[in-house]
């Protein structure tokens, strides 16, 4: 089983660029700074730098909803590679794929999050009659409902 999951800031935008061809795909490349759980004695480094990329419609909405210091989820695998650059020597790479991702914090507790009307606060706005921030559930439904 090779699945991976990070969580992280980006470390700069997301650099996405088209596929050529009759049917053009998307493909986003990032950095997620992930912060390790240790830190390991005389190392100064308190995250991985990571490298990800993701295709299609996941690449399309990394481009459109998410920026360099923004906290983001990402699910995927990693895959290894290698090419060989000008020089002649062979470069091997290591990337996680990334087939999920998500938001991980609010925009209030996001750094980068200004008044720049980019972010979008996607969370659904609770109840104000109940005023605990609970949705209310119609009464008869209770049936309806696959736990008791």
């Amino acid at each position: 089983m090779n699945k991976v999951v990070l969580i992280g800031r980006l470390t700069r935008d997301p650099n996405v660029r088209y596929s050529q061809g009759e049917s053009s795909t998307a493909v986003a490349r990032f950095t997620l700074a992930v912060d390790r759980r240790f830190r390991r004695a005389n190392d100064n480094q308190d995250a991985d730098f990571i490298g990800c990329v993701c295709f299609g419609k996941t690449a399309e909405f990394v481009e459109k909803y998410f920026r360099q210091g923004m906290k983001m989820g990402a699910v995927g695998r990693i895959q290894t590679g290698s090419y060989t650059n000008n020089e002649g020597q062979k470069i091997y790479t290591t990337d996680v794929v990334v087939e999920e991702v998500e938001f991980v914090e609010s925009k209030a507790n996001n750094p980068t999050s200004g008044n720049d009307g980019f972010q979008k606060d996607f969370s659904p706005e609770p109840s104000s009659a109940m005023g605990d921030g609970f949705m209310n559930i119609p009464d008869g439904i209770d049936e309806e409902l696959p736990f008791n």
